[in-house]
């Protein structure tokens, strides 16, 4: 299983255009420390591709993942559809630079919650449809389906939360369907495992016998510490309050991870996080507890 990492930002990617933080300043000064809004590639077979969430980036994501370009002659794409954990903003908005699909459509993978709000919120169907036509699959849960028939990887969601984005935050939602979602992926020739988890208000056990199982794990890392976002002045909630388990201190997701088989990473960062900065100290707490930030570009070959 092959996994591409595209980007490992939080929403406003790094920079964020309207901040002049030390992680942003940082950025400018220093182009390596530049994120992407946090996304994966996901490869079905040979030459077949799905993406996880659809980013502002995705044009420049694809672009700079050579696995993803057009095959010589007309539209000879290999990207077969995305998939989505959530129905933020940061996750979906790409999925209007992907209009030029054609007559084939463009394959969606999401919960009923998440396809409703964009269908009914968004007006992702009046909006997309006239260009190309959005074809809807379910993210199955009870048990992995195939991405594809002929797909070398099978995939399943385990409900995380029920935090809407929001523009729905009024919306009833279709009964008890979950708003955000991990994703579990696995090789089905070696039976390898990734979760993957960008987005975490809640660690309900359903996650942690996927993650003990897992071989490799990647979750969010959007925050160091619950106080991070009221230290900085970008919120007066913390980070629990915002949506998004703190790596560190007690109950933070690095204790959660450090007893972990699998190799584990951390993306979605915030522009306020520490970890921006590749020289932070944060960077070997974490190491010493064998857990790692990912980067955008990192090839994971399971």
């Amino acid at each position: 299983m092959l996994l591409q990492v595209l980007g490992t930002a939080a929403g406003g990617g790094i920079p964020q255009w309207n901040c002049a933080c030390p992680g942003c300043s940082g950025a400018r000064a220093h182009p390596h420390w530049r994120r992407r809004h946090a996304s994966l590639a996901v490869q079905a077979s040979e030459d077949r591709w799905y993406l996880v969430n659809a980013t502002p980036d995705i044009g420049d994501q694809i672009e700079n993942c050579p696995a993803l370009h057009p095959r010589p002659g007309s539209r000879r794409t290999p990207l077969s559809g995305l998939i989505l954990t959530d129905a933020e903003l940061d996750h979906t908005l790409g999925i209007a630079r992907l209009r030029e699909a054609g007559a084939g459509g463009l394959e969606l993978l999401a919960t009923s919650a998440v396809r409703e709000a964009l269908l009914t919120r968004l007006r992702l169907q009046a909006v997309i449809g006239p260009y190309t036509p959005l074809n809807w699959r379910e993210l199955p849960r009870e048990r992995p389906e195939p991405l594809e028939s002929d797909s070398a990887v099978a995939i399943s969601a385990i409900p995380v939360s029920g935090k809407r984005p929001r523009y729905a935050t009024d919306s009833p939602g279709p009964g008890e369907d979950p708003w955000v979602v991990a994703l579990r992926l696995t090789d089905r020739a070696t039976g390898a495992t990734a979760v993957y988890a960008p987005a975490l208000a809640a660690w309900p056990d359903a996650l942690q016998s996927a993650v003990t199982e897992a071989d490799c794990v990647i979750v969010d890392g959007t925050f160091w510490d619950d106080e991070e976002p009221r230290r900085t002045g970008i919120s007066t909630r913390t980070a629990t309050g915002m949506g998004h388990l703190p790596i560190d201190g007690p109950g933070g997701t690095a204790e959660r991870l450090a007893p972990l088989r699998a190799r584990c990473l951390y993306t979605h960062l915030n522009n306020t996080n520490p970890l921006v900065d590749p020289g932070a100290p944060q960077h070997k707490r974490l190491a010493d507890r064998g857990i790692e930030v990912a980067g955008d570009g990192m090839v994971i070959n399971l």
